[in-house]
């Protein structure tokens, strides 16, 4: 889960700041998390949309958020923990050049990752996480990088939309930042989606 960067987006933080403010940086992510699943699965609920998750450093993370939701089965197809490098290349199609030059925290890896697995698991959607967790850094990577992606119905895997992030916080802060900040891309590319029905109904840009 190493290499450069290669795209640009939007950045958080989930910072700690004492014992008190470790216990709140936890929850708000958890909190925030549950509830983009929630509206994650109602939205595609109410547009026939299905969805698949690709995860490195969230671990399945993302998955058992979507999972805890009653009624995801309607929703949510399924998801690929792709932790070895070598994985998102032979499960989810991820270029295997993209990943020698570039390793597998990168931009364009975490879009490539979602198309991979909306298409291998024959979802409208797609979503990935990629980065560095800590508690070291990656062959020049600081902690606390990640990249998060989604994949609408028909994108080319150039198309898809990523976010990097700078995360603060220790490796559990982190994945849970992580998990939050992928179902909240998801959650707003669905609310600007227009059409309902499964394959189609995005909004431009």
């Amino acid at each position: 889960m190493t290499g450069a960067s290669g795209a640009s987006g939007a950045s958080g933080a989930a910072g700690t700041s004492g014992a008190s403010g470790q216990d709140r940086t936890a929850d708000a992510p958890s909190a925030r998390a549950s509830a983009a699943a929630a509206e994650v699965l109602r939205l595609l609920d109410e547009r026939a949309g299905t969805l698949a998750v690709a995860e490195s450093l969230t671990g399945g993370l993302v998955a058992a958020e979507l999972a805890a939701v009653p009624g995801a089965s309607r929703t949510f197809r399924g998801s690929v923990t792709a932790y070895a490098t070598a994985l998102k290349h032979e499960i989810l199609g991820v270029d295997a050049g993209l990943l020698a030059a570039r390793g597998a925290v990168d931009g364009d890896v975490a879009r490539q990752m979602a198309t991979g697995v909306r298409d291998r698991l024959g979802a409208d959607w797609g979503i990935s996480t990629t980065g560095v967790a800590g508690p070291d850094p990656q062959d020049g990577k600081p902690v606390g990088t990640v990249f998060v992606a989604v994949a609408g119905p028909s994108e080319a895997p150039g198309a898809a939309e990523v976010a990097e992030l700078a995360l603060a916080g220790d490796r559990t802060a982190i994945r849970a930042a992580s998990v939050a900040a992928v179902l909240e891309l998801l959650a707003a590319r669905l609310r600007r989606s227009t059409v309902a029905g499964p394959g189609i109904g995005q909004s431009p840009g």
